[in-house]
């Protein structure tokens, strides 16, 4: 009888032990599949520099096992609209200002600023001439037409010394702000992405630098008036409210303040975007 109850105990221990085995393996076989799988993060981003900078960055998040999927946008409005409806994890094209003006014209958006990355100064561009002197009375100048470009670019002509703006209006500025206007410009108010297309017609342009730099206009060198480094207009990594401590948006933000990024951006850009970390 006690050899037959050992006998018993001992076939127990055996089919617990190899159930215990076979639970261990299975969980090492879902970690390490868990772990061999890429956390995808969706980044909305403009054609140029945004989305070129993504792509340096793309490889180094590729190491920390996180695949950088780049969405392109040729717009201002698509790239938060889909954020805010969960398309995306992040975007990275716009300022603050520009986010905050969007937001006050988009109360169901809520979107939160994740870091600061580069900034990209503004220009004043021409076909027709080669210094601003030059512009005659009732030249048309196209600007951009959202709200926080377009006092952008006012505040950017009042500084060049060819218009003057109501005091203290700011980058909230539109042209019914412009108080003094001594040579009468025309302003054409047009969608930013759209600015460039206009410099065969106008006798000036406000353009971003992105939207210069896809026609190949080198703002150092082709800029008749640019802002400088102390330009206020930083370009950031925008998520929806509550994600600015994910993990997978912390190392995109560490990554794309790098030395490698700030590398590439001097290099490539040569000042026409400026690190600002």
């Amino acid at each position: 009888m006690k050899k037959l109850l050992v006998l018993i105990t001992s076939l127990l221990l055996i089919v617990f032990a190899a159930a215990g085995c076979g639970s261990d393996t299975k969980q090492a076989s879902t970690s390490s599949s868990a772990a061999g799988s890429p956390k995808v993060l969706k980044v909305g981003a403009t054609a140029v520099p945004h989305a070129e900078i993504l792509e340096v960055v793309k490889p180094l998040l590729a190491k920390q096992g996180i695949d950088l999927q780049i969405v392109e946008f040729s717009d201002y409005v698509q790239p938060n609209l889909a954020l805010n409806d969960k398309e995306l994890d992040a975007n990275f094209f716009q300022h603050e200002p520009y986010l905050k003006n969007f937001m006050e014209e988009h109360k169901n958006v809520k979107l939160a600023n994740a870091g600061g990355i580069h900034i990209e100064p503004m220009g004043i561009y021409s076909k027709k001439i080669k210094n601003l002197d030059e512009l005659k009375d009732g030249a048309s100048i196209a600007i951009p037409n959202d709200p926080t470009n377009e006092g952008r670019s006012l505040l950017l002509l009042e500084k060049a010394g060819l218009l003057k703006l109501k005091d203290g209006i700011g980058v909230k500025a539109t042209v019914q702000d412009i108080t003094s206007n001594p040579k009468n410009f025309k302003f054409q108010e047009v969608e930013a992405a759209q600015v460039p297309r206009t410099l065969d017609d106008v006798d000036a342009a406000v353009i971003n630098t992105n939207f210069a730099m896809q026609i190949n206009l080198v703002p150092t060198k082709d800029a008749l008036f640019m802002e400088d480094s102390t330009s206020p207009y930083v370009n950031i990594v925008a998520v929806r409210e509550g994600d600015q401590d994910r993990p997978e948006i912390q190392a995109l933000l560490t990554t794309l303040k790098s030395q490698e990024v700030k590398d590439f951006i001097n290099d490539k850009y040569k000042g026409a975007v400026v690190p600002a970390f």
